[in-house]
């Protein structure tokens, strides 16, 4: 007989039911496979791009707003500094406008009080008004701390230089009358008819222009000084401002508790020197 070699297994698709779908061409669930894939990736740029949108506040979780306003109690802060303000003159003068604050009123003294005050280290209180009234004469104003100089007139401005000359003496004499703008003060009249009136705080000589401001800028007011026999003058319209030379310059200097101050402020009201 003869001898029958057995033949391997064939694919028998009908003994368990499958057969090959004949109907669509091979790859095809590849090609679905690849485009659901790409499909889920652009659907992950669209959630990223709407989510890096989203504003700073919305993207703030509440822990970091509470701490962004919260200064806690280990932070520090610190308040601004408030804004210093030098202290200026109120009133009116030629290059200034304003209502002048009259300071605290002084206490009088007695020459001899304000001897033993300037030794000791007690404060001299600012002079007080004095009793002596202006009267219409003629008058030059000499220097307590310089008494070979008194006040002149060089160019505009007032100065304390020493008088020699006619000239010199003319130019250091005026009239004393009332003031113009208080009539308990005094103005200083000029030979040929100006006033001394100080402008940017420096005393000079100029002719009156009818102006309430000329009035009060030319009008100063006595007051008693420290040493015996001298007389300090206090601007009517600058309360604690008083004539003073420095550097032989006259000009209106805010009050000073210094005995520095006290003799260049201090003046002797003599006769006319002309």
């Amino acid at each position: 007989m003869p001898e029958n070699t057995p033949h391997p297994p064939q694919h028998r698709p009908w003994e368990n039911g499958w057969a090959p779908d004949t109907s669509r061409a091979p790859g095809t669930r590849r090609l679905w496979l690849a485009g659901a894939l790409a499909l889920a990736t652009v659907a992950t740029g669209v959630t990223a791009i709407a989510v890096s949108s989203r504003t700073p506040q919305e993207k703030a979780s509440p822990a970091t707003t509470a701490a962004a306003t919260d200064n806690g109690p280990g932070l520090l802060s610190f308040a601004s500094p408030p804004a210093s303000t030098a202290p200026h003159p109120k009133g009116e003068s030629a290059m200034t406008s304003g209502t002048p604050s009259a300071p605290a009123s002084p206490t009088p003294t007695t020459t001899a009080t304000a001897h033993a005050q300037q030794s000791g280290p007690a404060k001299s209180p600012a002079p007080h008004r004095s009793s002596s009234k202006p009267s219409a004469e003629w008058r030059s104003v000499r220097s307590l701390n310089y008494p070979d100089r008194y006040w002149h007139i060089t160019g505009d401005y007032v100065k304390l230089e020493p008088v020699a000359s006619p000239s010199d003496r003319l130019a250091a004499t005026f009239k004393l009358v009332k003031g113009l703008s208080d009539a308990r003060c005094y103005s200083f009249a000029t030979a040929d008819g100006a006033y001394l009136r100080h402008r940017n705080f420096l005393l000079r000589a100029e002719h009156d222009d009818g102006s309430p401001l000329f009035g009060r800028d030319a009008t100063f007011c006595p007051r008693t000084s420290s040493f015996s026999g001298a007389t300090m003058l206090e601007s009517v319209n600058y309360p604690g401002r008083f004539l003073r030379h420095q550097n032989f310059q006259l000009k209106l200097d805010p009050y000073q508790n210094t005995g520095l101050y006290r003799a260049d402020s201090a003046f002797s009201l003599v006769d006319g020197l002309a």
